[in-house]
């Protein structure tokens, strides 16, 4: 690869708005959204070659990134035959969710205990920025989906961040990135039968009233619906 494509891959901005160092994490990042959106299909054969002209990324820079991404269940390696986009499915998902509400309702319990004035606003500021994207989303859903996502983690990691055990942090953001697939399907397949809206502002407001059952209630069933949306979407 020419350095002035290396040059091009290192300013590309990563997840989350920070500087990607290294060509790798770029490499990563590119793969990985496009496997989170769909663009490369669930158990779809990755192949280095296409990937390579596809992405102007070498083979071993490649290589690399779909190791990072295999160690995130995003893709899985069959040996000496290469790699592949992890498949879907329902037993996944249903898997994934019971273990994200054990994790996510131990960490909003302990931040509600926990949590300080700042935590609080933290949370109202997430939310009006998350507020600012759904919006729009009954119109467009395709369009926003990306950035509906990254607004509904930062809401999320607000109304948890002041449990202190880094294991619940640790396990929890694994699943929660590991439902991202589905969730962004959901997103964008049943536009208007959903207030998503009004299930985060009930979330926001038992969250700040430090009503911890009825917050922890609220979430889970606002993971179920997802689940629900994509039963019969995926097998």
């Amino acid at each position: 690869m020419s350095d002035s494509v290396a040059a091009v891959a290192a300013s590309k901005p990563e997840r989350g708005g920070r500087g990607a160092k290294t060509l790798i994490e770029y490499a990563y990042q590119r793969l990985r959204k496009d496997i989170i959106s769909g663009a490369l299909a669930p158990d779809s054969k990755l192949r280095i070659e296409h990937l390579r002209a596809q992405y102007e990324i070498g083979s071993s820079t490649l290589r690399e990134a779909l190791t990072l991404l295999v160690a995130d269940a995003l893709v899985v390696s069959e040996g000496q035959r290469g790699f592949r986009v992890a498949p879907i499915s329902l037993e996944d998902l249903k898997d994934v969710t019971r273990m994200r509400k054990m994790m996510e309702t131990l960490a909003l319990r302990e931040s509600i205990e926990r949590g300080d004035d700042q935590w609080e606003a933290g949370i109202v500021a997430a939310f009006h920025r998350l507020s600012r994207v759904e919006e729009r989303l009954e119109a467009e859903a395709e369009q926003v989906a990306e950035s509906w996502e990254d607004r509904n983690s930062d809401f999320h990691k607000a109304l948890i961040c002041a449990c202190s055990s880094r294991w619940i942090l640790h396990f929890r953001e694994i699943l929660y990135h590991q439902s991202e697939r589905y969730r962004r399907f959901s997103l964008v397949s049943q536009r208007g039968e959903r207030d998503v809206h009004a299930e985060h502002k009930a979330i926001m407001d038992a969250t700040l009233a430090r009503d911890g059952d009825l917050a922890c209630r609220l979430i889970e069933e606002h993971m179920d619906k997802t689940l629900s949306n994509m039963t019969g979407m995926v097998s």
